[in-house]
């Protein structure tokens, strides 16, 4: 088999299964590949650099297909389907949340999503700095979001400490009623999918709300579609 970085990013979410992010290394891509580990910096330079084409598979998952919208899209819809789509894509891998954030995503998917997205809310009446912000926005919130979704599997503990009924316990409900409750039924509750839409359409409707405060913008770049 021929070796280049997608070959070699491949095969480190593979191996992601097997062995998590702390146990990936240089070494044991090389290994599974059966090469030297100095032939693996013919294709990438460090691990940093293996992280960043892992990173950039993925989003190339998420954003498949991918499409520009229509100008009378519905934008709320448009960012919260993306964002599912991330999260889903995230989830797909072992600790594959804690890989994507953070790095350096080469290649032309991220610059094109972004401006799919931006075209779309600046057309929707955004001034170009809110959007740029809320993309941020969505965009952290569904890395964090999934970081915590997969760091409740408990994988670095001997027990899990994320299991209801010691939850339940750590948040002693006897003395914080609420917070007990948010913890077991929302934050750690048993429906994820909906704890993730519902803090999500909190951000998406904070969003709209730029809009019906200071008006659309009339200064935005109005271009064509031509991503």
């Amino acid at each position: 088999m021929a070796i280049n970085p997608a070959v070699v990013a491949r095969t480190g979410l593979d191996l992601l299964a097997e062995v998590g992010l702390d146990g990936l290394t240089m070494r044991v891509v090389a290994d599974r590949l059966g090469v030297r580990a100095p032939t693996l910096y013919w294709h990438v330079k460090n691990k940093q650099h293996l992280l960043d084409a892992m990173a950039a598979v993925m989003f190339a998952e998420a954003t498949e297909g991918l499409a520009a919208p229509e100008r009378s899209a519905d934008w709320p819809g448009w960012v919260t389907a993306r964002a599912v789509q991330l999260r889903r894509t995230l989830l797909r891998y072992r600790d594959g949340a804690r890989v994507f954030a953070g790095t350096n995503l080469t290649g032309p998917d991220m610059p094109r999503a972004m401006e799919l997205t931006l075209r779309l809310l600046v057309d929707a009446g955004f001034a170009l700095p809110t959007a740029a912000r809320g993309f941020a926005a969505v965009l952290h919130y569904t890395v964090g979001y999934a970081i915590e979704e997969q760091a409740r599997q408990g994988a670095a503990y001997e027990q899990n400490p994320y299991e209801p009924e010691r939850l339940a316990a750590a948040f002693q409900p006897e003395r914080y009623p609420l917070a007990a409750r948010a913890a077991t039924e929302v934050f750690f509750g048993p429906d994820p999918d909906a704890d993730f839409t519902g803090g999500l359409a909190i951000i998406v409707a904070g969003l709209g709300l730029m809009i019906q405060r200071h008006g659309a913008d009339t200064d935005g770049d109005r271009g064509g579609w031509s991503v």
